[in-house]
């Protein structure tokens, strides 16, 4: 099974932007539908964006659409969400995700995904 590690997090001053990373090992990433979900304190965790494993069909969430992206790199085994004009209300836990599918697929839901990181920090200050 895949083994998936996020980096990339910390703080940021409102308006900054941050380049997570989902560095996967084991089975080929290419394989894999990958995700990324926030969580505050507080709160359930929520979608933010997906990615099919060809990398064609991509979903964001409405809010973040136009301030993030997501992308991979299968070659390299790692996908990224970029972050950019970031708010307060950005801050929260941020989680890799992972699922096997046909290639065109993106799963936006947390039931979706089996394998998932440890997640890494996000504090945006204003």
């Amino acid at each position: 099974q895949v083994q998936l590690v996020e980096s990339g997090g910390g703080l940021v001053q409102a308006g900054g932007s941050l380049r997570l990373s989902c560095a996967a090992s084991g089975p080929t990433f290419s394989n894999y539908v990958s995700g990324w979900f926030r969580q505050a304190p507080g709160k359930e965790r929520e979608f933010v964006a997906a990615i099919s494993r060809n990398g064609a069909r991509t979903v964001h969430a409405d809010s973040v659409k136009g301030r993030f992206t997501i992308s991979r790199d299968n070659a390299r085994n790692t996908g990224y969400l970029q972050m950019n004009s970031l708010k307060p209300e950005d801050t929260a836990v941020y989680y890799c995700a992972g699922r096997q599918d046909f290639p065109w697929v993106v799963t936006t839901t947390v039931d979706g995904y089996r394998y998932w990181g440890q997640g890494t920090q996000v504090t945006v200050s204003s």
